[in-house]
């Protein structure tokens, strides 16, 4: 394995093992306005993707690329409906609601 390769492994893997370490230690009730907060990360991630599948030059190069922005997109999607989800709850509720809710 060659030296680039083995840095780019491990800085990978570390990432996820701090990626991890910091998000279990988030609250569960802060879980929602986290991920609303970090849509603009998942943004520039989907980004990042589509750069990389521009240079895509062989089969499974543009199946990862794909894979990659499917998921991106996924996640800034996911993302921008729980934050609408969220929002929804803290709502006033209209008249319509209120009579429904009285019954």
């Amino acid at each position: 394995m060659n030296t680039p390769m083995l840095t780019a492994v491990t800085v990978f893997a570390l990432a996820l093992l701090i990626g991890f370490a910091v998000i279990s230690k988030v609250p569960a009730t802060l879980h929602t306005p986290l991920m609303s907060a970090t849509n603009a990360v998942h943004g520039i991630v989907l980004i990042g993707a589509m750069l990389v599948a521009s240079s895509a030059d062989d089969a499974l190069g543009y199946a990862i690329a794909f894979a990659a922005v499917a998921f991106g997109a996924a996640n800034v999607v996911g993302g921008y409906a729980v934050s609408d989800r969220m929002l929804h709850m803290f709502r006033a509720p209209t008249r319509g609601e209120e009579e429904e809710a009285k019954r």
